[in-house]
């Protein structure tokens, strides 16, 4: 089939072709209790959800070829192949072949779905644990009974868990601490996996503190990290947006200078902190790994709302893939026990540059 074919298909009839073309291409991801059953585990099949409003689907891997359709905020996909397009963008060439057209990958969170053994071995303080479900539904327990719908919490999200419980299906459900907004909301056990003391540990403690320091350059859109004059640690990173219209006053532009990590902690609620069921609502709960070097809140951490990283996209901070932010965390100063929700001390050095004279 050639682009001219491609261009006559209705949105209909090309939605029609891909279900033709590949098992389940498009599947919904069904939060409890809204609709189905969870899907079993995908095994090392190659998903990917949605995270924006509306994104188109291509007859080829370039913004430029014809738009056949459209795919939906929360979709979860089977993608056939992940490939680099010689059409760019340059920063950004990763595209998802999707049956016979082709999706970019900025506003695709790579996803797995795998659920966990249900454990009560929660300390009085509470511990950290990932989502490892593409999105699951939070409700809060209510005083009176019944039980109020809150956000969506998505796949690699990181949230503390202080309890276990009942939830709305009679089911076991993690209990959850919101930090910011001081409210208690709960989400089914199994599609949360405790983190283990050993995936936190400190890297390279053996080097001294001072030794440590992170260079970002707004210019490159790029992080690395120093062990003295040695690169340890080289990445695309997403900072702030310049023109982006600020809802508190504060720029979004990621501010230049030098700085140090003053606080780091596994997770943030971040956004407009509201109570809400919105998915388009501006609320980022469970922002993993987060590395605080600015006293208006601006920190390094993990992203699972965009997969662009090498331009800007943030409200001011350093967006970094999970992973890596992960690693960022384990190696700056201060160091943060595993059982602990935050470490508060200064610590490793960080410049922020936008030319070579800053």
């Amino acid at each position: 089939m050639g682009n001219a074919d491609l261009q006559r298909l209705t949105r209909r009839d090309f939605l029609k072709l891909l279900l033709l073309a590949a098992t389940s291409v498009a599947w919904q991801w069904p939060p409890w209790p809204d609709e189905g059953n969870y899907s079993p585990e995908d095994g090392d099949a190659l998903w990917g959800r949605v995270t924006v409003a509306r994104i188109g689907i291509y007859a080829e891997p370039s913004l430029n070829s014809p738009r056949v359709g459209y795919l939906y905020r929360d979709m979860v996909l089977r993608f056939d192949e992940v490939l680099t397009s010689p059409h760019g963008p340059p920063h950004n060439p990763k595209w998802y072949r999707l049956g016979q057209a082709f999706v970019y990958s900025a506003y695709i969170q790579p996803v797995h779905t795998r659920f966990n053994p249900v454990r009560d071995d929660i300390p009085p303080g509470g511990r950290p644990a990932t989502i490892t479900v593409p999105y699951t539904r939070a409700y809060r327990p209510l005083e009176g009974g019944g039980w109020q719908r809150l956000y969506r919490l998505y796949y690699g999200s990181v949230h503390w868990v202080v309890d276990l419980r009942p939830g709305p299906d009679g089911r076991p459900w993690y209990c959850l601490n919101d930090e910011w907004i001081h409210i208690m909301y709960c989400i089914p056990a199994t599609h949360a996996r405790f983190i283990e003391p050993d995936e936190v540990t400190p890297l390279s403690p053996h080097v001294p503190a001072h030794e440590k320091h992170i260079v970002v350059n707004l210019d490159a859109q790029r992080l690395t990290a120093y062990e003295g004059d040695e690169i340890v640690f080289e990445t695309q990173v997403s900072t702030g947006i310049p023109t982006l219209r600020s809802t508190n006053g504060i720029p979004t532009k990621t501010p230049t200078g030098k700085f140090r990590i003053y606080l780091k902690t596994p997770n943030r609620h971040m956004g407009d902190g509201r109570l809400t069921d919105d998915i388009a609502a501006y609320e980022l709960p469970g922002v993993p790994w987060v590395s605080f070097f600015h006293t208006t809140g601006v920190a390094f951490h993990g992203t699972y709302w965009h997969d662009n990283f090498g331009r800007p996209m943030s409200h001011g901070c350093v967006n970094m893939r999970t992973e890596e932010a992960l690693w960022l965390y384990r190696w700056s100063m201060p160091h943060v026990p595993w059982d602990a929700p935050n470490g508060h001390r200064l610590g490793t050095l960080v410049r922020v540059f936008e030319r070579d004279r800053d």
